[in-house]
């Protein structure tokens, strides 16, 4: 979709993500486990709505309307009504509409996507924030609760851990279909790792992988219970269950002028692309069919191709999630993405900079918040903005991919600086 009028990112923040391997999390074996508690819902939805007014400059009571993504509030926390927590964390925000919208993990992205329809009728000035706790509870527990972004009625017994199966069977068919090896797609680790630590607000920024460790099979990495996609899943494939808000502020045209803004102080969303496919339907394991649809949409209506983007956040959920959306975004011909890791091109130096700050396997996986995190990364990279892993020259096109279930909901945002 191409926006009927300009729709522009003023910028926004990031609660600091954590969960187990963040530095002062409070897990089971921390001293003060039972005496301390982590942030809550609340907390980081304050952090990063007060975070993005403070960064903006942006009067609340000018923002007309918002939404938050949010996929296991009530499984997780016992929280739902996400929505009306946004005027308790921000009380200026008292009486404005807002809502929560859950597309599973591309509920952030479905947030801002629900702000530009909003923003293309009566609003000016929107909020578009996303959140998620997951640290409540087990692994397995947390699994189970995830496993409700698959259909679960007909797909539920596959496995304990019903995602990571779902992603080992795409590992295992890739790899084997293209004389891929696990060293190639465990580059996607190494790169996610060293990218998050030079990210203050990364859930994993004190942690660093070799590729040794990436690539290796053992008996203590390995968690499947099926026997023959068990070796193509370990935990160094998979991204975090992290706790964390993200938050950003969008205006038209008409919310520019009344905050006195110009377009060289923010970037524009030039081009969206969305696609759903029905869950628990079959698909094909070699190819990210549904992303694609979403991707083409996008590069249709910003009228730009592959080689045009300076950027990219992709939904690296599992190492070979990023691979595979490598080719499903047109940055490498299928059958390919890893040769991309392997020349270094989405390196920070590289020619297309790929989840500079860490992606979801480093910077971490707070389902709700992911999308939002990534259009706010990218926001970020165009103007400027990420310190010690800004990439180091000047950017102009950026995108973002984000999606939700095995390849069910695609979200696909094409920004470009204004100025």
């Amino acid at each position: 979709m191409k926006p009927a009028k300009g729709v522009f990112v003023l910028g926004g923040a990031h609660s600091v993500y954590i969960g187990r391997g963040a530095p002062g999390f409070v897990g089971k074996d921390h001293p003060d486990f039972g005496k301390v508690s982590n942030p809550s819902v609340e907390d980081h939805l304050r952090d990063a709505v007060l975070g993005a007014v403070n960064e903006t400059g942006v009067d609340p009571s000018l923002i007309d309307k918002g939404y938050v993504g949010n996929f296991l509030g009530e499984l997780f926390t016992k929280q739902g009504q996400m929505g009306a927590l946004l005027p308790r964390v921000c009380p200026a925000l008292d009486g404005k509409p807002f809502a929560r919208v859950d597309a599973a993990c591309a509920s952030g992205g479905i947030a801002v996507l629900a702000c530009i329809d909003a923003l293309m009728g009566s609003a000016d000035i929107c909020l578009a924030a996303g959140v998620e706790v997951e640290t409540t509870v087990g692994s397995r527990d947390a699994a189970d609760f995830m496993a409700r972004a698959a259909h679960y009625a007909s797909e539920r017994a596959k496995d304990d851990f019903l995602f990571p199966h779902l992603f080992a069977r795409r590992a295992k068919v890739y790899t084997e279909h293209y004389g891929v090896s696990r060293r190639d797609v465990a580059l996607a680790v190494v790169k996610a790792y060293k990218n998050g630590q030079k990210n203050p607000k990364a859930h994993m920024r004190a942690a660093s992988i070799d590729l040794d460790t990436a690539a290796a099979v053992t008996s203590k990495n390995q968690f499947l219970s099926d026997v023959e996609l068990r070796p193509h899943m370990t935990l160094s494939d998979c991204s975090q269950l992290s706790d964390g808000a993200s938050a950003l502020i969008l205006a038209n045209e008409t919310g520019l002028q009344k905050l006195g803004l110009s377009p060289s102080s923010v970037t524009e969303i030039t081009a969206t692309g969305c696609a759903v496919a029905g869950l628990g339907l079959p698909n094909d394991p070699l190819f990210l069919h549904n992303a694609a649809r979403a991707a083409a949409e996008a590069y249709r209506d910003a009228n730009i191709g592959p080689n045009d983007l300076s950027v990219a956040e992709v939904h690296d959920c599992f190492s070979i999630t990023e691979v595979q959306l490598y080719e499903a975004l047109g940055f490498a011909e299928r059958g390919k993405g890893t040769h991309l890791l392997k020349d270094g091109l989405t390196e920070i130096n590289g020619r297309l900079p790929v989840n500079t700050g860490g992606g979801l396997m480093s910077f971490g996986h707070p389902v709700g918040a992911t999308g939002v995190k990534q259009i706010l990364e990218v926001h970020r990279q165009l103007m400027g903005k990420c310190g010690a892993y800004q990439v180091p020259r000047a950017l102009s096109v950026g995108m973002s991919a984000n999606i939700g279930g095995d390849d069910r909901t695609a979200v696909v945002v094409v920004q470009q600086s204004s100025g």
